[in-house]
């Protein structure tokens, strides 16, 4: 299960180079890249099989397997939307996280940055409305560093004054599944439509 997204896990930011511009690493760039690949199919399969469980939300295009600096990047994500929404409004969205043998994906409640227009941050604030309780937790935002914020009712009003100061730009609500060996597409599926279903009051408070 999922033995392409594993291996490809080693290559974070590794330089891609095109193998017939790589001289004696033409061979090893053209393995990278069938591997990177197989690994975005293997995440596409997941992401479909979670919208046919959460409509009418959409997914849109998984992201690449590289950047444009043509650096590896193996934690993939693919936001879904409602029909009626934007392209910069907060979306869910779930997102690969971890290392090589050591990994899972995240169900959040987000927005992609070069969309956001002058009211998304407010809009994606919104998410401190809401009480929380653990395993959801925050990812706020300070300085241009993010960090993890453990969920909880204290945390929530320090993150709502944070924001208010100006000191915390943006906080995500975010839910996290391991996925162990021998885990089942079924299985994930599943446990990442309960993940949707978790974050639901976060993203509809983001809406108000």
């Amino acid at each position: 299960m999922l033995t392409a997204i594993n291996n490809y896990l080693a290559y974070q930011g590794q330089k891609y180079i095109k193998p017939e511009k790589s001289g004696t690493q033409a061979s090893a760039m053209q393995d990278l890249r069938i591997l990177a690949q197989a690994a975005r199919q293997e995440f596409a399969e997941i992401s479909q099989g979670l919208a046919q469980r959460v409509a009418p939300f959409e997914p849109e295009r998984v992201s690449q397997w590289m950047n444009q600096a043509q650096v590896c990047r193996p934690h993939f994500w693919c936001y879904y939307r409602l029909p009626s929404d934007s392209p910069e409004d907060v979306a869910i969205a779930i997102r690969l996280y971890g290392r090589k043998d050591n990994f899972g994906i995240s169900v959040e409640v987000s927005f992609v940055e070069r969309k956001k227009s002058e009211d998304t941050l407010s809009k994606q604030n919104k998410v401190l409305a809401v009480p929380i309780a653990e395993p959801l937790y925050y990812f706020a935002q300070e300085a241009g560093v993010s960090r993890k914020v453990e969920g909880n009712e204290e945390n929530r009003s320090k993150l709502q004054e944070a924001v208010e100061s100006g000191t915390v730009r943006k906080v995500l609500v975010k839910y996290d599944i391991p996925i162990e060996v021998g885990t089942s597409l079924d299985s994930l599926t599943d446990q990442l439509t309960l993940g949707v279903d978790r974050v639901l009051p976060y993203y509809d408070a983001t809406k108000n």
